[in-house]
């Protein structure tokens, strides 16, 4: 019963997609973006540590980011690791203005 409430109340909003062209029906996009982080721990032995863990869902945000703005991961990786030891700016994951 609840769940019919809960949709009752957002029922103008089920439909968006048919009415306004260029909304997907689905979160197709999102889902694409995040599979192979999904299956990745089940088909590697994981992470054992914290340290591993936030390590890892860093290393997600930026690579799910970049490739989602057509970046390249890799330049964005090395810049990253260079600008320390050279006394440079950090890359930015905002995209180019």
């Amino acid at each position: 019963m609840r769940t019919c409430q809960q949709l009752l109340k957002v029922t103008g909003g089920l439909w968006t997609f048919l009415e306004i062209e260029g909304i997907e029906p689905t979160n197709n996009a999102a889902e694409r973006g995040l599979r192979r982080w999904v299956i990745q721990p089940m088909t590697s032995r994981g992470v054992h540590s914290r340290q591993g863990a936030i390590c890892r869902s860093l290393l997600l945000t930026v690579s799910t980011t970049l490739r989602q703005q057509g970046r390249d991961v890799w330049q964005l990786l090395e810049q990253a690791w260079i600008a320390p030891h050279r006394g440079g700016a950090m890359p930015s994951l905002l995209p180019d203005p």
